[in-house]
């Protein structure tokens, strides 16, 4: 019975020094700070349960999702951090549009061309061989063109030149023999030796330049050259272009029209390029078909326009008749799944709807939608194709 008491103190005491322990430590780690507030904190206020649990998960949830409707859930600080911007739809009257095919090119006004005269071979002009980008002055001498020809014709050319020459040295002695006769022969016959003699020296003078004299290539315009693949002693044919000329300031539009009536109710136009919107302003068109097609120029009015001579664009012309349908920039524009064209409609503060819609160009910067929109609608201007890709 000792022993059995000894151990149930032994146990008792050993019990009461972890308490101890225990009691002693909680201590030392909380000191004197309050915790008056931890209850608080470790047992939250409940919140209102909400009647669709999958709504409430989606409410709180931080991350842009697709709802099983196809609409979006895309919470307000994701949309200021992306940059959404929407305005509402007003549906009124406007200005028909015609979308047309076009071109950049160079103004008949401003530009130029030079072209080879006869088949020859290019040699540098007074300042090097002109290259793309050089600033030239209408008259410049650009290059030179010296004529090439086969042996057989460098040949009869050479023989022409020495009968030439040998008829002149005949008709110089003539004229010298008259000259000593003067007063015993008559007058007239004197001048008619003289003027054969000139005639020989300028057939002779033409000959030798065929034969060795380079042409000079001078600018038709100012401006810069635009193409140029020439290189000194290059041999080109006759009727090949060597240089084209444009004036950066003052480009022109072609576009091809395939209905005649366009240019008699045309009211304005510009056109879409990869380097943005131009404005352009009508200068005339063309009465004879061309590939089925009437030419229209425009010039291109938007100052430092950064396009190129033959870059394609897209011509909208805006007509005197109207149609009825909301106003909306490009950018509103998407495409969904199925390839559609569609803008998204922001139906509530976190919620957005891809509606389908039919547009129709309205100018280089907005388009008319004239079916799928109503009255009052807010459509996303700026970031729908972010909207788009959220799966």
């Amino acid at each position: 019975m000792i022993p059995e008491r000894h151990d149930t103190m032994n146990f008792g005491s050993i019990f009461a020094a972890v308490t101890l322990a225990c009691l002693a430590s909680t201590a030392l780690a909380h000191g004197d700070e309050d915790h008056s507030q931890d209850s608080k904190a470790a047992n939250p206020a409940p919140l209102s349960a909400p009647r669709d649990g999958a709504t409430a998960s989606i409410r709180h949830a931080a991350a842009p999702q697709r709802l099983p409707d196809g609409s979006l859930f895309v919470p307000k600080r994701l949309q200021r951090q992306i940059g959404l911007r929407t305005q509402p739809v007003r549906i009124g009257a406007l200005a028909a549009t015609v979308e047309l095919n076009g071109q950049i090119v160079a103004d008949p006004e401003t530009g130029g061309r030079v072209q080879a005269t006869f088949a020859g071979s290019v040699e540098p002009g007074p300042k090097g061989m002109p290259v793309p980008g050089r600033q030239v002055t209408r008259g410049e001498v650009l290059a030179y063109l010296r004529p090439v020809s086969s042996a057989i014709e460098r040949g009869n050319q050479k023989a022409q030149q020495a009968e030439l020459a040998g008829q002149l040295a005949i008709a110089d002695a003539r004229v010298r023999r008259l000259e000593e006769l003067e007063g015993a022969v008559p007058q007239k016959e004197i001048e008619a030796a003289r003027i054969e003699r000139g005639a020989l020296r300028k057939r002779l003078a033409a000959t030798s330049a065929s034969i060795d004299r380079a042409e000079p290539l001078r600018a038709p315009a100012a401006g810069v050259i635009s193409a140029s693949r020439l290189i000194a002693g290059q041999v080109v044919d006759a009727k090949e272009v060597l240089f084209e000329i444009i004036d950066p300031s003052r480009l022109a539009v072609e576009a091809l029209a395939y209905q005649a009536g366009i240019g008699a109710t045309l009211v304005s136009a510009s056109a879409l390029s990869e380097q943005g919107a131009l404005e352009l302003r009508f200068v005339g068109g063309g009465r004879q078909l061309r590939d089925q097609a009437l030419p229209l120029l425009f010039r291109i009015v938007t100052p430092n326009s950064m396009v190129a001579v033959g870059q394609p664009v897209k011509v909208i012309v805006r007509t005197a008749h109207e149609i009825r349908g909301a106003a909306v920039p490009r950018s509103a524009l998407t495409r969904i799944g199925n390839g559609e064209t569609a803008v998204w409609v922001h139906t509530e503060a976190e919620r957005f709807v891809a509606r389908r819609v039919r547009p129709q160009s309205l100018d280089a910067n907005n388009v008319a939608i004239v079916d799928g929109l109503h009255e009052g609608d807010r459509v996303v201007t700026e970031g729908a194709g972010l909207l788009s890709q959220v799966r």
